[in-house]
Order: structure tokens, then C-alpha cells, then sequence
């Protein structure tokens, strides 16, 4: 059992209906939303920022921004985020390749160099201490302009505050989410952890 149980997807009219978002995204209105319903004002200012960091107003597509959420959660060792960045991923059109060879985005040739130093910038801007510093910055002004810069620290920030929550939470981890993860992360060792749902 997660430390609070999710409530059903009723429960919160508004809620629901700003959910509607996730059937796109992943399939599923995620059980970290359902959690946050036990105060729907946090759910719904959760779904309102979710959407608005994920809205493509530059060259940073909605694969690319997945992959960095992808990127940023594996920094944390958040399985729960991991899984379902993976699966939006796949959902937003990211190359079979690249979602075959996430784990190596620095030396595959799926990836761009401007690619590259996006996911580079998860890396760096998920650590803590934070590692960004001139030479990100340097790579990043080489491909991207500020308002996409923007952009991906919106997604990176926006996963800092879920990896802390479902860890925290232990939240169960969906089943298509779970198949996403066993298909392009299992073979480097990803796995429920303390997202199976019997930890607390």
C-alpha cells in the first residue's frame, strides 16, 4: 500500500475532468493525481502546471521533453517516474531507437547533438548538489534558444516535485506503465521497487 490511498477518480469533478489530460499522455489517470485528491486544490494546480510545462511552443518536441522528464527521474531514482516518462515517450512519437537505447543517449547515434546536451541538462539540473554550470549553459546556447531553455527546466522541475512525491508516497505503479518499464528499462535493471504497492 502507498503511504495514502488514492481516491477514486470521481471523487473530484474537476479533478476528473482536468484528468482527461492523462488519457492522452499515458492511458490512465495516474495514482500520484488520484493521491493529491485528498486536497483537490493541489490536484488540480498539479494538472494545470503539468500542462502547461508540456506545451510545445518551440523546437522541443513532446518526445524530447519526456526523455529529459526520463533522464531527470533516473538522476533521483524515482522507478514510478522513470516508467511512466518512458511510457509518454513511446505515446509522443520518441524513435524506437532512442527509446531502445535511452540509458546510452550520450554515445548513440540516435540522439542529436542538441538532443544531447537537453538531456545532458536533466542530468545536471536533477543532481544535488546542482551540476549546472558554463559548459551546459555553452551547449545549450549552441542548439536552443532561451524560451525552449525554459521549457525543459519547466519539465525538470515539474519531475524534481513528482520524484519526491511518489518516492515519499510509494505510489503503486500502473500497469501499463509497468509495461512500458519492463520493455525499454527492464534489461538495465528497472523494477517496481517500492512502487508494487505493498511497501507501507
Amino acid at each position: 500500500m502507498a503511504l495514502v490511498t488514492p481516491l477514486d477518480p470521481n471523487h473530484d469533478p474537476e479533478t476528473k475532468e482536468l484528468a482527461a489530460f492523462f488519457n492522452e499522455t499515458l492511458g490512465f489517470c495516474p495514482n500520484s493525481v488520484l493521491t493529491m485528491q485528498h486536497r483537490p486544490a493541489i490536484s488540480k494546480a498539479f494538472i494545470n502546471l503539468n500542462k502547461a510545462v508540456m506545451a510545445n511552443e518551440g523546437r522541443v518536441t513532446s518526445a524530447l521533453k519526456r526523455m529529459i522528464a526520463w533522464v531527470s527521474s533516473n538522476a533521483t531514482g524515482c522507478r514510478y517516474c522513470q516508467a511512466h516518462a518512458i511510457r509518454a515517450a513511446e505515446r509522443y512519437g520518441a524513435e524506437q531507437e532512442q527509446l531502445d537505447n535511452i540509458w546510452e543517449y550520450r554515445t548513440h547515434s540516435a540522439f542529436s547533438d542538441a538532443e544531447r546536451a537537453a538531456l545532458d541538462f536533466s542530468l545536471q539540473a536533477s543532481q544535488v548538489p546542482n551540476g549546472v554550470d558554463a559548459e551546459i549553459k555553452e551547449r545549450l546556447y549552441q542548439h536552443w534558444n532561451e524560451g525552449e531553455i525554459v521549457e525543459m527546466l519547466g519539465v525538470i522541475s515539474l519531475f524534481g516535485y513528482l520524484n519526491r512525491w511518489n518516492d515519499s508516497m510509494g505510489t503503486s505503479i500502473e500497469t501499463g506503465a509497468v509495461d512500458s518499464a519492463d520493455q525499454y528499462l527492464g534489461k538495465h535493471g528497472w523494477e517496481k521497487g517500492k512502487h508494487d504497492g505493498s511497501v507501507y
